[in-house]
């Protein structure tokens, strides 16, 4: 059966806008996934650990075959094929790769809760996700649109595409 899985992605070291569109493509090439649709780039100050690079970010959906549990092994095999290591919390990274919804999941399990726990109180998930998904409804929740105001004092910001893309 094929679900569809929306995915946050962010890095904030070692050329992070190329990090982030090298995951965009490597989704679409994951076993039994199609990238669906992709966001723009956007410019996020850190949450947690200030001290450190702002990020960029992107959300993405993607059909998949993957059960839940199955992505989120990809998205960490993925994570660590760039180079993640998790120093600390929050801490900076080469590639973040959140699994934030699967078709309408609802659950918390060990390791896996669907949706992302957070994700209605992130602006860098939140506006990349409104951008291909105006309409999503987060389980549990309700509409996405509907938490937008509440991430207003977030320096979240859209970033033009690289030149090369607009003349193509």
């Amino acid at each position: 059966m094929k679900i569809t899985a929306t995915i946050g992605l962010g890095a904030n070291l070692n050329d992070p806008a190329a990090q982030v569109e090298y995951a965009l493509a490597e989704l679409d090439r994951l076993p039994g996934t199609r990238l669906l649709s992709r966001s723009s780039l956007y410019a996020s100050a850190p949450v947690g650990h200030v001290d450190q690079p702002d990020f960029i970010n992107a959300v993405a959906q993607v059909e998949t075959e993957l059960a839940p549990r199955v992505l989120l092994a990809a998205l960490l095999d993925l994570e660590h094929r760039h180079g993640r290591e998790r120093s600390f919390r929050n801490a900076p990274r080469t590639l973040d790769l959140d699994l934030l919804l699967y078709g309408n999941a609802h659950f918390h399990e060990d390791g896996l809760t669907l949706p992302h726990p957070r994700m209605h109180t992130r602006g860098f998930v939140l506006l990349p996700l409104l951008e291909i998904a105006p309409d999503v409804v987060i389980p549990g929740h309700g509409r996405a649109a509907d938490w937008l105001a509440g991430c207003a004092d977030q320096s979240v910001v859209h970033l033009p595409p690289p030149a090369a893309a607009v003349n193509a």
